[in-house]
C-alpha cells in the first residue's frame, strides 16, 4: 500500500532563535496533527529593534502521514 503525505504551511516566531521557532511550530502543530515526519523551513526573517534582533520568524512546511 502506498503512503499519502499531506503538507501544511505554518508561520512561527521565537524570542531566542530560528531553531526555537521551528521547534515551536512542530510542537504547536502536533497538538492537532499526528504522524509529523518533517519540517522544511522555506523562509527566515527577523524583527529588529535598535541594533538587536527581537523576534526570529520562520515560514515552514510541515509534512505528515495520512492514514
Amino acid at each position: 500500500m502506498s503512503k499519502v503525505v499531506k503538507v501544511i504551511e505554518v508561520l512561527a516566531q521565537s524570542d531566542t532563535s530560528w531553531e526555537d521557532a521551528a521547534q515551536g511550530a512542530v510542537k504547536s502543530a502536533s497538538k492537532s496533527i499526528k504522524n509529523i515526519k518533517s519540517i522544511n523551513i522555506t523562509n527566515m526573517s527577523a524583527k529588529v529593534n535598535g541594533d538587536k534582533i527581537t523576534k526570529y520568524r520562520i515560514n515552514a512546511k510541515i509534512s505528515f502521514l495520512i492514514k
